[in-house]
């Protein structure tokens, strides 16, 4: 660990950042409406970002600091079984390749600007509505922090801020600072903020990933040296060799398989969907997305290559940005935690975005003031972003860091369960709106109970695998939850239709799911409460 503060990495880190605080402030003139006071102008973009806008913009929101700092540090720390993020990602896409059409498009056709909009009006509940919103919320909230905490390990390889003893204030004011301008340049800009910046980020990673994949197994002797350190290190551990043992096949696929699932259901995925311009954008953006797969399974390899460094590091998040530290030149280290620090700027505004649209169309709208003007509720989502990132940033200084990890893998159990009443709502009807919910709750319950129950490895609770009820495996404590929460719409739903329970009214027409921009109807500017579609909201 650097001793003192890297002054030329520290410099060129400090240039990209006012680079892209720059940008951030400018967006708000970059494709900018004659009346921005709106949410689909403010939290969506206009609905307006075409095919390459919308790759960068999603990949800058899925591919986050969190991604390029815990996704090699898995490796790092478990061997191959943290490459588990590898295969997520390839499945997703054939998977939302299905439905992220068709949510487009009744979105589009209804003014739709969140999941829990098009869960309202399909299911005709408010309830289920807001079990939604308040899912988002929850599970965006240390999503959020974790990119603050990606932030810290680069400040902290650099040297910045002092050591352990020095002023907690002196300590964290590069992070105040960092967090002071993300919340200025998105409550100024909104969506075009992260969509501008994250041509830089991805640039700026696809660079880094390029010269680390050659560069650095170079210095240390190939890839052959690279896996047999690797492999010598896990044998002496005790843990096996790079491939994960028989007995976690069930954990590897159920993680890979039921993180595919959630990955989509997150609100900032939602709203990078939605801020596309038309349907065939996001079937274009399904076939080219992969490539940040590509990117992701050779980020991964730096795991492998900071134990061949023989990087010693007492917190795993800190494995590559030291490994940047040790093995580039300082002005190509500071590209790198460039990369990595913007990449943390990119998704926390998208994030407190989609969550301050949650709260401000389906609680404050729904519940509190029905008769909001599209001003007052693109007021009130500006305020709460802000508000937002302040928890996350709380959340940031006055937990430990691991915690933080924990929670962001228990919001992906809670996302997961949303995943009924939104894919299974784009394609049926069949669903009764209380046994989505009671199914909802149940999957909720069981999820954070027996995630709660699970040590983790680095806490007495909070795990992601568990034994798998049934089966005797272990297994993805969210895929469990899902299962049951199905289970649950399904046999209450044959009961309630038998029952003849009192059904929602569907405001939607099998039209909606493949209308496109242009098409007679569709209302791509106005909110749902002057859109004047069936219903109402």
């Amino acid at each position: 660990m650097n001793d003192g503060v890297n002054g030329v990495a520290l410099a060129v880190f400090i240039f990209f950042f006012l680079v892209v605080t720059v940008m951030g402030f400018l967006a708000a003139r970059w494709r900018s409406a004659e009346n921005a006071n709106n949410l689909d102008e403010w939290g969506l973009g206009g609905r307006s970002f075409g095919t390459w806008i919308t790759w960068f913009l999603l990949g800058g929101d899925l591919y986050t600091a969190y991604t390029f700092v815990a996704v090699p540090a898995a490796i790092y720390a478990a061997g191959a079984s943290g490459f588990f993020a590898v295969p997520y990602t390839i499945l997703v896409y054939p998977l939302i390749f299905t439905f992220l059409p068709r949510l487009w498009s009744v979105s589009h056709k209804h003014g739709y600007v969140t999941t829990s909009d098009f869960v309202r009006g399909r299911f005709g509940s408010k309830g289920l509505s807001l079990a939604v919103a308040i899912t988002g919320i929850l599970a965006t909230m240390p999503y959020i922090a974790l990119q603050l905490v990606g932030i810290q390990a680069v400040l902290d390889v650099m040297g910045v801020g002092g050591g352990e003893n020095t002023n907690w204030f002196i300590k964290d004011l590069p992070l105040l600072i960092a967090f002071g301008v993300l919340a200025a340049y998105t409550y100024s800009s909104g969506l075009r903020a992260p969509a501008l910046i994250a041509f830089v980020k991805d640039t700026l990673i696809y660079i880094v990933i390029a010269v680390a994949i050659i560069y650095i197994p170079i210095k240390l002797g190939g890839f052959d040296d690279i896996f047999s350190a690797a492999n010598d290190k896990f044998t002496k551990a005790g843990t096996g060799s790079l491939a994960p043992p028989a007995e976690g096949q069930w954990a590897y696929g159920t993680l890979a398989l039921g993180s595919a699932l959630a990955l989509f259901m997150y609100p900032h995925s939602i709203t990078a969907t939605l801020s596309s311009r038309s349907r065939e954008v996001i079937r274009r953006n399904t076939t080219i997305l992969p490539l940040y797969s590509l990117m992701l399974g050779l980020l991964a390899l730096l795991g492998f290559m900071a134990i061949a460094a023989g990087v010693t590091v007492e917190n795993g998040q800190l494995a590559i940005p030291q490994l940047f530290e040790d093995m580039f030149p300082d002005w190509f280290a500071g590209i790198a935690f460039a990369a990595i620090g913007i990449g943390a700027l990119v998704p926390a505004a998208i994030m407190s975005i989609a969550a301050a649209n949650l709260f401000t169309r389906n609680i404050y709208k729904d519940f509190l003031r029905p008769n909001a003007t599209p001003e007052e509720e693109t007021k009130i989502s500006k305020l709460v972003s802000l508000l937002v990132k302040v928890g996350a940033l709380i959340f940031v200084l006055g937990m430990d860091k691991t915690v933080a990890i924990n929670f962001q893998l228990l919001g992906g159990v809670w996302i997961l369960q949303t995943f009924p009443a939104l894919v299974g709502g784009l394609f049926t009807r069949w669903f009764h709106r209380w046994a989505l919910l009671a199914g909802w709750a149940v999957g909720m319950i069981y999820g954070t109970w027996k995630a709660y129950d699970t040590p983790s490895a680095t806490q007495k609770h909070f795990g992601n695998t568990a034994d798998i009820p049934g089966i005797g495996e272990i297994g993805y404590i969210g895929f469990t939850a899902i299962a049951l929460n199905v289970l649950v719409t399904v046999v209450l739903t044959v009961v309630l239709r038998a029952v003849k329970a009192p059904d929602g009214i569907d405001e939607t027409t099998a039209a909606d799911y493949k209308a496109d921009a242009g098409d007679p109807g569709v209302q791509v500017d106005l909110p749902p409460a002057t859109a004047g579609s069936p219903g109402g909201h």
